[in-house]
Parts: structure tokens; sequence; C-alpha cells
């Protein structure tokens, strides 16, 4: 059975990481499985981890009223979920449900920003790394957007 550094060394979004900071993140690490329909994350609570997914799919979807969820993006083996636990006011963007079984390791986001503001180095690989996730998740939410608002009918 793997441990979670050795985990996170094989995962390609620690691998720009130093193994003196990739022991760092794997000490705030977990092993967690979630059930097909649970949510990992749930839009405006309190985003306390995040979570590098082995194994299954996860939606990322965002509340549009009045037409419910839309599917912005899933995520499958080898993605992450969650970037909102290391900008405050650390709450969830957007709902993150499971839509087959997952494995994934959860990083503690408390644990993780202690370590930042301890190691700045740390700190800014991370703020860069996520600002990549980020950069994604806003295109493909743009998307999905024109997609929803974009056909109207109208012409004019």
């Amino acid at each position: 059975m793997k441990g979670i550094l050795e985990l996170l060394q094989e995962h390609r979004f620690f691998q720009g990481f130093s193994a003196d900071h990739q022991q760092l993140m794997a000490g705030c690490g977990k092993n967690v499985h979630v059930k097909a329909g649970q949510y990992l994350a749930r839009e405006g609570q309190n985003a306390d981890q995040f979570y590098v997914i082995r194994k299954g799919k996860a939606g990322i979807e965002l509340a549009i009223p009045p037409k419910g969820f839309k599917l912005i993006q899933t995520l499958t083996a080898g993605d992450i979920a969650g970037w909102s636990w290391l900008y405050p006011p650390y709450q969830w963007t957007f709902d993150v449900k499971a839509l087959e079984d997952i494995s994934a390791v959860a990083l503690d986001g408390k644990c993780l920003r202690q370590k930042c503001e301890q190691d700045p180095v740390l700190g800014y690989s991370l703020m860069k790394a996520f600002a990549k996730i980020m950069t994604g998740r806003l295109k493909a939410t743009r998307l999905q957007l024109v997609d929803v608002y974009g056909h109207s009918g109208d012409s004019g």
C-alpha cells in the first residue's frame, strides 16, 4: 500500500515541487473515498481541503437559477478538485459531486496554509500551480455560460 508522499510524488501536479515541499504537503494529506452521488464540496461552505483524484469521476457544477445545475467540467484520475482553500474567505466557489465512486488524497487547507506562512517559497509555488487550475476552470465556466445564455433563440 502506497503512502501519501508516494501518491503525491507520482501525481503530475506535485512533480514541479521540491522533495522537501512534497514531504511537507504529504504531512497534510489523507486517503478518502467518496461514493457516487455524494458531494466533495458545496458552494458557499467552508473550503477546508482540496482533492487529488486517484480513481473515479467528479463533476464541477454551477447553480444557474432558474435553470438548475450546469456541469462545468468533469474531473478524472489525475485531476485536482478545489482551490478555494487557498484564498480568503476559504469558501467553495462551485459544487463538486462524485459522478462515480472516488478514491482521492484530501489535503488539509489549514495545515497547508500554515506551512505556506512558514515557507513562502512553498506558498508562492502553490499559488502559481493553482492559478493554472483556476484559469482552466474559469475558461470552462465561461464556455458553459455562453452555451446556457448564448442560445436564447433571439436573433437581434
